[in-house]
């Protein structure tokens, strides 16, 4: 399915598997989430959470000179990508991009994210910013692998939890139901739930010692 929408939107040439796959779909970070309707794959989206400069990002490649400095200074990120949808399910089920959009709230919900990034086309931005509040981080660059330009835009989660809460109340979800998806990655048994936490913590540690520094 995701081979098929993204040709069909222009986004990548065509090839000989009739799949649309990367090398990134592999790595430790990754979530690669989907959801079903009858038991028929309906929408997939691809989540890369990171909180250190080494933890893998795809859209450190388009826009390293935006996002590099958030992970430098200890921000948890979760970059949302590849999200699609079954076309013939879209036009049946109008609420099918909601639904996708629910699963990086999610894992701002369960790891406590300070920011929701998405590289997408310049055409559909206006959804993203209408659905969730996102803001533009970056105008349109080279995106490689895919075809066509993307812009960077970023949803700042603090800020925007409440609203959304109010204004998307199905995207709220039980703690069993946030660790099903994110207790582990789609390609390793690590904890990031420990390795973030202890990752904020040192971060917090840090600027407290810089305050009393400063105070001294």
């Amino acid at each position: 399915m995701r081979y098929e929408a993204y040709l069909r939107e222009g986004y990548i040439e065509p090839n000989e598997q009739g799949l649309f796959t990367d090398p990134d779909d592999d790595s430790p970070n990754a979530w690669l989430i989907a959801c079903y309707i009858d038991g028929e794959l309906a929408v997939s989206i691809r989540l890369h959470i990171a909180s250190r400069p080494e933890h893998f990002m795809p859209v450190m490649r388009g826009f390293p000179d935006i996002v590099g400095p958030h992970l430098e200074a200890g921000a948890l990120i979760v970059d949302a990508s590849r999200m699609t949808t079954r076309l013939d399910f879209a036009r049946a089920y109008p609420f099918l991009p909601y639904l996708g959009i629910r699963a990086p709230f999610m894992a701002d919900d369960f790891f406590g994210a300070d920011f929701i990034t998405a590289a997408c086309r310049e055409e559909v931005a206006g959804a993203y910013r209408r659905m969730g509040g996102a803001v533009v981080w970056a105008p349109p660059r080279p995106y490689p692998p895919l075809t066509r330009p993307n812009m960077l835009l970023a949803l700042e989660c603090r800020k925007a939890r409440r609203v959304l809460a109010k204004r998307f109340p199905f995207d709220r979800s039980t703690p069993q139901e946030r660790a099903s998806l994110y207790q582990r990655s789609s390609n390793s048994d690590a904890d990031f739930l420990t390795i973030f936490t202890a990752d904020r913590r040192a971060r917090e540690d840090e600027a407290r010692q810089q305050a009393t520094t400063c105070i001294a």
